[in-house]
């Protein structure tokens, strides 16, 4: 028997954890189980011809929002290919509604509802032994035969007791495989908390996978140079018997990999604090899911934000200087309307972390948002992924508005591309951050720039624009001068917009500062090859004001030295006297 586990990622650079979990469960069975991973940005075609081509008996998909308006086309037409071949379905999209489901997919035979792991391999040891009984397990629904009449056995949903009871889902050559995707991997199972945006609300108590195993499998991938590790556990810091010991095991470890957790920020104290000031730089990153910083928003969802000590707690991790943080908001929760969304999001900038998502309200099946849609009245997607369209506090036309408002945010602040611009801008304005990008919103809007490419050249060229033409930033040189900073660390010197007011360095100045010992001071391992290499490897570039924005808005000369050689933008200020330009 030949069972194809199939899972169809959001992106290429995702993978699948679940689909990996099922092969793990089964390898020992005496059974043929191959994996297919591909993304919901292949054709439907290819994809049907992919599970065609393995010729499989079983077929078993992964079901998310991502996913299943591909998956629901995919069913009858790979029914139609392979009329013989046993269709198990999983996952959030399938666990509720199942009867519905089933009944709308007439070709789909099983659907494991809950954490499959064990469902599945009890499955494929009942086909494996041709058993003709239909079979009865918790966490199955299934068809039976009832004289003339097809009945749907619905069962319930289930999770797994003892997390250790599940194999490590990766294997050396899989990793390797993944060596360009983002691997997950979860020590633990559910959530304390009951936030009725989230699935996790529908289960109780959180299960965790033992210390030994954790540190064994995390071994597994820093000894093969894994780049990026992304715990799904839905809140990492759950538990400080648990979460500080991988914590502080993670920060011993001489390694490149990146580990990322969500946390919950108030819950981070002083010796958690301790570990995390000794963590190595860019060996974690943590997301900070906030939502909202309305009290009787956050009342309605069940979330709990102790504003004070979380606001603390993330000011002390981003001076570290060391750990990359997220902090998340979610547009169209209840009473939460555009002035108090104002509210929210300025005082979650002001935090000045690394990224803000701003992600919209989906009303997830099985989630206990479902029992609030009368009393505020929300219009969603009838299709996934179920996003808000209105409520009683928001219509479309300020959700559409704020769905670019959110893009402008991703390219220039997420980005991680523009902050000296966004900062000067922020000093020389006299409103507050929501207002300053509900200006560049208004001005992307009027020129259809969400419909224009997004280079980064391009939004150079846009923010000059943007700049130029709006009337309430009164020192545009000083941002200008900031918006060409970044400009050369995002381009290396490559390309220089004409609006931009440059100021290189004639051939002598160049010449005499190379030429001399003082350049020993800024660039430590300097090796002259040829002017040419130099050139591409270093520029020194004059600022009519400082860069450094803690002190506010200075005017005064600053040459900057570029080293292009760096790929994180690295530079160094030059002492003017060096330059002998006084």
């Amino acid at each position: 028997m030949k069972v194809l586990l199939t899972a169809i990622n959001a992106k290429f650079v995702h993978s699948s954890l679940a689909m990996r979990y099922l092969h793990s469960v089964s390898a020992d069975l005496p059974v043929d189980v191959e994996m297919l991973e591909v993304s919901i940005n292949n054709h439907l075609l290819d994809v049907a011809n992919r599970i065609f081509d393995a010729r499989p008996d079983v077929l078993s998909i992964s079901c998310y929002i991502w996913n299943i308006e591909l998956v629901k086309q995919l069913l009858p037409l790979v029914h139609r290919m392979l009329p013989q071949c046993k269709i198990i379905c999983g996952g959030p999209e399938v666990s509720y509604e199942v009867r519905e489901f089933m009944e709308e997919f007439p070709m789909v035979t099983y659907v494991i509802r809950g954490e499959g792991e064990e469902v599945f391999r009890k499955l494929l040891c009942h086909l494996i032994e041709g058993n003709k009984e239909v079979l009865k397990i918790p966490g199955l629904a299934s068809r039976e035969k009832v004289g003339e009449e097809e009945v749907i056995n619905e069962s319930m949903a289930v999770t797994v007791a003892n997390l250790d009871d599940i194999p490590f889902p990766y294997s050396k050559e899989d990793i390797e495989n993944l060596q360009d995707r983002i691997i997950y991997y979860e020590s633990s199972r559910g959530c304390p908390y009951s936030c009725k945006y989230c699935l996790s609300c529908a289960t109780k108590g959180v299960r965790y996978r033992s210390l030994d195993k954790v540190f064994a499998e995390l071994d597994e991938f820093i000894r093969q140079d894994v780049r990026q590790v992304k715990f799904v556990d839905r809140t990492f810091n759950a538990d400080k018997r648990h979460y500080l010991p991988i914590l502080e095991y993670i920060a011993k470890q001489d390694c490149r990999t990146n580990f990322h957790f969500e946390i919950v920020a108030y819950q981070v104290d002083e010796e958690v604090k301790a570990v995390l000031a000794k963590m190595p730089k860019g060996r974690v990153q943590f997301e900070i899911g906030i939502q909202s910083t309305n009290k009787k928003t956050l009342g309605q969802i069940s979330r709990v934000n102790h504003w004070e000590a979380m606001t603390k707690n993330i000011n002390a991790l981003l001076q570290f200087g060391t750990i990359h943080l997220h902090v998340d908001l979610i547009v169209g929760l209840p009473y939460e309307d555009l002035e108090s969304f104002q509210v929210s999001f300025n005082e979650v900038y002001e935090l000045k972390a690394d990224m803000l998502q701003v992600g919209f309200l989906k009303l997830l099946k099985g989630a206990a948002m479902n029992d609030l849609v009368d009393e505020h009245e929300y219009v969603y997607m009838p299709q996934a992924p179920y996003q808000v369209i209105s409520n009683k506090y928001m219509d479309y036309g300020v959700i559409r508005y704020l769905e670019v408002f959110v893009d402008v945010l991703e390219l220039y602040y997420n980005s991680g591309r523009f902050n000296n611009s966004l900062e000067a801008m922020l000093l020389d304005y006299p409103g507050d951050p929501y207002s300053l990008y509900k200006d560049f919103t208004d001005y992307w809007f009027a020129r259809e720039l969400h419909l224009a490419p997004h280079s980064p050249q391009k939004l150079v060229e846009f923010l000059i624009d943007f700049v130029e033409a709006n009337p309430r930033l009164t020192n545009k040189e000083y941002v200008l001068n900031m918006v060409k900073l970044d400009s050369l660390i995002i381009d290396k010197g490559r390309y220089k917009h004409a609006k931009l007011p440059w100021q290189e360095l004639s051939k002598a100045q160049k010449d005499a500062f190379y030429m001399s010992d003082v350049k020993s001071k800024y660039i430590a391992d300097y090796e002259f090859k040829s002017w040419r290499d130099l050139m591409n490897k270093y520029h020194i570039e004059l600022f009519d004001y400082r860069i450094d924005h803690k002190d506010g808005i200075i005017k005064e000369l600053t040459p900057i030295l570029f080293n292009f050689k760096q790929t994180d933008g690295e530079y160094t200020i030059v002492e003017v006297g060096d330059l002998e330009l006084l």
